[in-house]
């Protein structure tokens, strides 16, 4: 048999399709002009990804706050879950996002903190239909290199979904449940279960076709490469030796990844916590999180998308975390008051928060790209909150981490303050630049970043 492939590429059978990593056998060639290589890859022609990722509740600024400038300085007790990852991230102090503020429109500042993350906009206070916001930076991106992927981007979260309701002090929950906006008025709806991610990206042929599939798969208890595993052997023989090892590994990582969901499936919902757990999504607060991160590195590295958000959870989020020894809801320790007892509950949240961000960068410098960095080289990694002291409602000093080094054109290993208060929408607009989009303006913002390089 023989394999027609293409720079997209799939492994078919059975209504089944398995995206492939990148593999030096098939590497396309990258057209070069004087302005640099082509829209959303790196100089050497890899794919260049960018992803959003949010935490919610801002952050015990007592151990985020850190000491020194530049490459002399040193971490706080937040970061010491990813510290080992220190020469692969740059550190910025003093972003802020004016438009999180109040202006007038008095309480809401969780809403306001979601919804002006990736937007730079000041939302429009309501809890009707007629929500207005912007377009976020990620849709700006997707909007320019969307159709070089299978999916334009990616939208994901640990959170329901909500695009209607009062939620933050009369502003709609549309703006805290969706951190990406298409336009101004239409969010972009995120997925929070990992099987219909996994379903999402390596389904193929017509939704009877993937139907179809995924009953037998569920009948027969068979891993969905088990459909492909005759394709596999066919392409294997097509490959140098490296890619037969790359492809080995990716596809012991896919079945692994399937068999974490079968198994969460496998034991039920956990006891009733009174609200609905929708089937496929873990019990556990971190295996959630974990398998969407998972999701996200495999979309990345196939190639699916190259640009994604991820809303670990809203602002205002009130989750409790009994399996770190806090009981009490995040929003309401989060307005301690100063108070010692309260100040620790959020610091151990935020050490939680940091262990998910430390395995999803080594997810990402694990797996090597095709130019032989890892992907996390070639990616642009923005985490962080839309707050910063969550009891004072602040929208300066926001606690932001950029990691990756954007395929070489980011500097990292080091801590900028930036002197002022500097909208954060500046930061934005330099990524844009680097993925190829060039704008004058993006959200409120007042210059590019020349800190980045």
């Amino acid at each position: 048999m023989s394999l027609n492939l293409n720079r997209r590429h799939f492994l078919k059978g059975l209504g089944a399709g398995v995206a492939l990593p990148a593999l030096e056998t098939f590497l396309p060639r990258v057209a070069f002009s004087a302005e640099g290589p082509a829209l959303g890859v790196t100089a050497t022609g890899v794919p260049l990804r960018t992803a959003f990722l949010y935490k919610p509740n801002g952050m015990n600024m007592e151990k985020w706050n850190v000491t020194g400038n530049g490459a002399d300085y040193q971490l706080n007790a937040t970061h010491e879950p990813y510290a080992k990852f220190k020469d692969d991230f740059h550190l910025f102090s003093k972003f802020e996002h004016q438009n999180g503020t109040s202006g007038g429109d008095g309480g809401g500042d969780h809403a306001r903190a979601n919804a002006s993350f990736l937007t730079g906009v000041r939302p429009r206070k309501t809890a009707g239909a007629d929500i207005k916001l912007g377009i976020s930076v990620d849709q700006v991106i997707a909007n320019a290199i969307g159709e070089k992927t299978r999916f334009s981007s990616l939208e994901l979260s640990c959170d329901g979904i909500r695009k209607s309701g009062v939620c933050d002090s009369g502003y709609s929950c549309a703006y805290q449940f969706n951190l990406s906006w298409r336009s101004d008025t239409t969010p972009m709806t995120p997925e929070s279960n990992p099987r219909h991610v996994f379903e999402r990206l390596f389904g193929s042929g017509s939704k009877e076709d993937r139907q179809k599939s995924f009953e037998l798969r569920n009948q027969r208890q068979r891993s969905i490469l088990d459909f492909v595993i005759e394709d596999a052997k066919t392409l294997n023989k097509q490959l140098g030796r490296n890619d037969q090892l790359k492809l080995d590994e990716y596809m012991t990582g896919v079945r692994e990844i399937e068999r974490r969901i079968e198994k969460s499936e496998k034991f039920g919902l956990p006891k009733d916590p009174g609200i609905e757990v929708p089937d496929g999504v873990p019990g556990e607060y971190e295996e959630h999180v974990r398998l969407m991160m998972d999701m996200l590195v495999l979309a990345f590295e196939t190639d699916s998308t190259r640009v994604a958000t991820f809303l670990l959870a809203h602002d205002g989020s009130n989750r409790s975390f009994r399996e770190i020894g806090v009981p009490d809801g995040h929003h309401s320790i989060s307005h301690h008051q100063k108070n010692p007892e309260a100040l620790d509950k959020l610091a151990k949240i935020d050490l939680f928060y940091s262990r998910q961000f430390a395995y999803f960068l080594e997810q990402l410098k694990s797996r090597k790209d095709v130019d032989g960095n890892s992907i996390l080289h070639n990616s642009m990694i923005v985490w962080g909150s839309g707050l910063a002291d969550p009891d004072r409602h602040s929208h300066k000093e926001l606690p932001i981490i950029v990691a990756g080094k954007g395929g070489g054109t980011i500097k990292t290993g080091l801590h900028t303050d930036l002197g002022q208060d500097t909208p954060m929408s500046n930061l934005f607009l330099s990524l844009l630049d680097r993925v190829g989009v060039k704008e004058e303006r993006f959200g409120d913002s007042t210059g590019r970043l020349a800190q980045l390089a």
